[in-house]
């Protein structure tokens, strides 16, 4: 358990700071200083507001090619890696007989034409901790890549 949880709350502080991040690809691609772009960030409460926004203003017209294709690799990234990030942050963990982690029960409704699920119920085995750790070298690579493009593209910082 202790190393579940260890993972995940590295994974939780690797998403945190990058995603906090974004607040300079919005300072840069609306052209506001960094303390507007603050506002803008916080104000948007959840992260799927963020990155839409985010990737909207890269769509801009005035945005130029470059600049767009790289905001939109990272904003990729980012929406790829979030859904591990949203399992393990909206999940029950389960446990054996022995009180050892066995699976986490995800708690979401899916509602679909003819039946409602709930409580995807997946293995925590070796291959889902290495895929943790997967995902947080890559959310690593994505802050990298964000810190990149500002200093491309001389965005406020």
């Amino acid at each position: 358990m202790q190393h579940i949880l260890l993972l995940v709350g590295q994974l939780n502080y690797t998403w945190t700071n990058t995603e906090s991040l974004l607040i300079y690809l919005i300072a840069g691609l609306a052209g506001v200083d960094k303390e507007t772009a603050i506002v803008i960030f916080l104000t948007l409460n959840t992260t799927r507001a963020r990155l839409d926004l985010v990737e909207r203003l890269a769509k801009l017209a005035k945005t130029k090619p470059a600049c767009r294709k790289d905001v939109l690799d990272v904003t990729a990234n980012l929406s790829r890696q979030q859904k591990l990030r949203n399992k393990y942050n909206h999940c029950v963990y389960s446990f054996d007989e022995t009180g050892k982690l066995s699976h986490t029960q995800l708690m979401r409704i899916v509602d679909t034409t003819r039946d409602v699920r709930y409580g995807k119920v997946e293995a925590v085995d070796d291959s889902e901790m290495a895929r943790i750790r997967a995902s947080i070298g890559e959310i690593a690579e994505t802050n990298r890549a964000i810190w990149e493009i500002v200093r491309r593209y001389g965005f406020p910082h």
